[in-house]
């Protein structure tokens, strides 16, 4: 009996174990991430099953306003809310990478496990819900003009659509596709493919973080200052990735211009109020020579932004198609040097 139990345990012992037959199962973090933005494109936003369960951004979101309500005091000095603003901002990021680290020590012991690890990595993503948002701007347009226009692009941006006319709307949300190409799409796969599962989980709490306290108004100016700062730090590397991107991608698109696009990228990037934004909004200006940002109006007063590109400012709802299928190339040129990557990593 006992030599039973103990070649039963030998058994099970080498199902579990890395080190086994069975190690063909956990897949490379390069391989894990092209069929997490491969599923990403398909899976979409599963907005039935978030309405079950809280998607991870809303836990996340959970968190940073409970805290906010607590700890952010009006009677507090400004030095007191930057320092709990940094101690929240820590705590929040991690619980995100705890939980990535402890997840990635399941993986461990349960190779299959990397079917759950692709499903939670393309729901870090957002490159499908990012065409799905702009295009229903161009579909509102078609439907109910204007007004349609506005009540889409209201869903992606911050600034009031009601003060935006036909011009700033489609602007606005070409706008909102570049930019959030980079810190929605390229961002997370960046720390995915350096940390894996908690390199992503923790890049999507700061970018949380920076969503709901990284504002500059009275209340948040102290307290959200460490949150905002380290958005636009884990964010450096990764907008000027996906400004890259875009010009290679207009490579392949017939009414673009990559040379154009990485000259205006270059000369306009610094243009921008962030320093990140203006990299892949520079590059979608100049691949088709248009103007966007500008003078817009949030509701909390006017920002008087500079202008990013040289070319036309009045675009039309058609240029909204021309953007979202420079978008798409774009994902597949990600895809393309993720692959790159793990050939690269096989040799």
């Amino acid at each position: 009996m006992e030599d039973i139990i103990n070649n039963l345990t030998i058994f099970v012992s080498d199902i579990f174990s890395v080190e086994s037959k069975w190690a063909f199962l956990i897949l490379p973090t390069s391989a894990t991430l092209v069929l997490a933005l491969i599923l990403d494109w398909v899976q979409g936003d599963l907005k039935w099953l978030f309405r079950i369960i809280p998607h991870p951004v809303v836990f996340y979101g959970k968190i940073i306003a409970f805290l906010d309500k607590k700890l952010n005091r009006e009677d507090r000095s400004a030095n007191n809310k930057m320092v709990r603003g940094m101690l929240v901002s820590l705590f929040v990021i991690s619980i995100g990478v705890c939980i990535g680290l402890l997840l990635e020590k399941i993986a461990e012991i349960l190779p299959w496990f990397w079917i759950l690890n692709i499903w939670l990595t393309a729901v870090m993503l957002a490159g499908r819900s990012l065409y799905t948002h702009v295009r229903a701007v161009a579909t509102g347009f078609a439907k109910s003009g204007l007004d349609g226009g506005r009540e889409a692009v209201g869903h992606i941006v911050g600034r009031d659509p009601k003060t935006l006319d036909k011009h700033g709307v489609i602007r606005a949300a070409i706008e909102s596709l570049a930019e959030n190409f980079a810190d929605g799409v390229v961002a997370p796969a960046f720390w995915y493919l350096l940390f894996g599962l908690p390199g992503i989980l923790g890049y999507k709490a700061v970018n949380t973080l920076d969503s709901m306290i990284g504002y500059r108004t009275k209340r948040h100016k102290d307290f959200g200052m460490f949150a905002a700062r380290l958005d636009d730090l884990v964010n450096w590397l990764p907008a000027r990735i996906s400004g890259c991107m875009i010009v290679i991608a207009a490579f392949l698109h017939p009414n673009s211009n990559p040379f154009r696009a990485m000259k205006i990228m270059w000369i306009d990037s610094s243009k921008h109020a962030s320093p990140n934004a203006g990299w892949p909004e520079g590059a979608m200006a100049g691949a088709f020579n248009w103007a966007l940002g500008g003078p817009r109006q949030y509701p909390g007063g006017v920002s008087e932004a500079a202008w990013i590109g040289q070319g036309k400012a009045r675009l039309e709802p058609n240029h909204i198609g021309y953007a979202l299928d420079l978008y798409a190339i774009t994902n597949v040129v990600q895809a393309v040097f993720v692959l790159m990557v793990l050939v690269g990593s096989s040799i």
